[in-house]
């Protein structure tokens, strides 16, 4: 792996964990714009958190592909694949089971 994709792969673990500490600190249905993240993880001054914001995007996607986030728009789940435009990001909403284990 190259130093640029080093880079890139360590960023983006910066920003999947950077997403779900920002989600632990907030109630169960709150939400996070991608952007909270990016900045989060920048380490400089300035708006250079901007060039973070689809890296971040990407971290998100990752999230919904393991089950941990869901990708919201309009207050609604989308397909991480075809939002486009401004998006929030939430905890995933587990699927619940009736006592004793037994599924309906």
């Amino acid at each position: 792996m190259t130093g640029a994709g080093r880079k890139e792969t360590t960023t983006g673990r910066h920003l999947e964990q950077a997403i779900l500490k920002l989600l632990e600190h907030r109630g169960p249905t709150a939400t996070i714009c991608p952007s909270d993240a990016a900045r989060a993880v920048y380490a400089g001054d300035g708006d250079g958190w901007r060039d973070l914001m689809e890296p971040a995007r990407r971290a998100a996607r990752r999230l919904v592909a393991a089950g941990e986030v869901e990708i919201t728009q309009g207050g609604r789940t989308v397909d991480p694949a075809a939002a486009r435009g401004p998006l929030r990001i939430r905890r995933a909403r587990r699927a619940t089971t009736p006592a004793g284990g037994a599924s309906a």
